[in-house]
């Protein structure tokens, strides 16, 4: 697929994305999060195409965008690693299990591995305190967790 189709596709998804939404009202901050469900990041066409539906200029698109830490701007990895550093899980040595995975992964702090196979996150709290330290692989909860489970964990991402 050359460049130019490529980049026709993604104005294609943007736009659905955009005008399907179920909302009566269309907003700029609804329209970014359209895009997001659908790409899970926000690219600068995104931008533009939101910026044309919604009859305003690409700063202000950019003004509600940057505002909310929520958004990406940059494609994720495939697979999306949280990791909790909430207070039941640092207790129970969540810290130097994020130091494993940042060493197996070789990411130094949040952010995709070199492969973007990886995202690594971090999360005040996964909600499952009882099973502390807890990771979670797209919402799938690992709990318990010691060096050997990370680094099965980390094993299973890489392939």
């Amino acid at each position: 697929m050359s460049e130019k189709q490529s980049s026709e596709k993604l104005r294609n998804i943007i736009k659905d994305s955009i005008s399907n939404q179920k909302r009566k009202t269309v907003t700029v901050l609804s329209s970014l999060l359209a895009v997001q469900d659908s790409l899970h990041y926000i690219p600068d066409e995104a931008v533009e195409e939101i910026s044309i539906h919604c009859k305003v200029t690409i700063n202000d698109v950019w003004s509600v965008a940057s505002f909310y830490t929520n958004f990406r701007f940059t494609p994720p990895g495939e697979k999306t690693l949280d990791v909790c550093w909430g207070p039941s899980c640092h207790i129970n040595g969540a810290q130097k299990l994020i130091r494993q995975a940042h060493d197996e992964l070789d990411i130094k702090g949040e952010g995709e591995s070199r492969d973007n196979k990886v995202t690594l996150r971090y999360s005040t709290c996964l909600g499952a305190c009882a099973q502390s330290p807890v990771f979670a692989i797209d919402h799938k909860m690992y709990g318990k967790l010691n060096k050997s489970k990370v680094t099965n964990i980390i094993e299973k991402l890489k392939k």
